[in-house]
């Protein structure tokens, strides 16, 4: 059985659903599969003794990066697959039981080419740039060299599921047009998604690009646990933008449940 999130339900009653299903598989993008825990959490409902043995997420970035699917798993107890579609072409990569961090492409059913989105050609192997597909199987609405906008590295490595296809390395890394410059920083919106998950206690979060001083100035508001100071959870933050990013950025201590929660796709980067 499958829970999908929709169907005019709020959070609590999915959830509930799930449980007297006795439901094994979610479907659902990486933040709501995060908001039902923090939910479950919230009414003492421990999913980890639910029958959910799979959660599948698709809609935006997430279920390839590290911090992100751990957080899922931890979460729920199971396991967690990438998967990766579009309206305009359909259903085009998916993950695979060899759990490498790099999702397979359908080369069944689509033909797939990577190009610099600034001047159209083609990149190099393994090289980032954007994903363009040609759909196969599809009589009433073709798609030439259609362009998704999605920002992929592709390989054609061998996975050790056996499947020949070509994989694309972290699922997809950011939309083309996500992509912001701070301070002559290039950042995408997965990366600083991957550097918070990576801290449990981090409840939920908001990022403000604004200018100050005729400078480009980052603010991550937070909501945290209170079982762990702010200060020490913002002091980690602020170190792994630094190192890993190469950024500074001001904090905020949110109030509980202030920021907005998400169903389908996320929306916290705000300018």
């Amino acid at each position: 059985a499958m829970a999908i999130s929709g169907g005019g339900m709020n959070s609590e009653q999915r959830l509930q659903t799930l449980i007297d299903n006795r439901c094994t598989v979610l479907i659902s993008t990486p933040t709501y599969a995060l908001h039902l825990a923090e939910v479950a959490g919230q009414h003492h409902i421990d999913l980890r003794a639910a029958s959910i043995r799979l959660t599948i997420h698709a809609g935006e970035p997430g279920a390839s990066l590290p911090a992100v699917k751990q957080a899922i798993e931890t979460a729920w107890g199971a396991t967690c697959f990438d998967h990766a579609g579009a309206t305009e072409v359909g259903a085009w990569a998916f993950d695979c039981e060899a759990q490498s961090g790099a999702i397979h492409l359908n080369e069944a059913e689509f033909i797939f080419e990577v190009i610099d989105p600034v001047n159209l050609a083609a990149v190099s192997a393994g090289e980032r740039g954007e994903l363009v597909i040609t759909n196969l199987g599809r009589g009433c609405m073709p798609a030439i060299r259609y362009r998704t906008g999605d920002l992929v590295e592709m390989t054609t490595e061998a996975c050790a599921c056996g499947r020949s296809f070509a994989r694309i390395r972290g699922g997809v890394l950011g939309r083309t047009d996500d992509m912001m410059i701070v301070r002559g920083v290039n950042l995408y919106p997965s990366a600083i998604d991957n550097l918070i998950r990576s801290l449990p206690e981090i409840i939920e979060y908001e990022v403000i690009i604004r200018r100050r001083d005729g400078m480009d100035d980052l603010l991550i508001r937070l909501e945290t646990a209170d079982a762990v100071p702010f200060a020490e959870t913002a002091s980690a933050l602020l170190n792994s933008c630094r190192r890993q990013l190469g950024i500074r950025a001001s904090l905020e201590h949110a109030a509980a449940n202030s920021l907005p929660r998400y169903e389908f796709k996320a929306r916290r980067f705000k300018r």
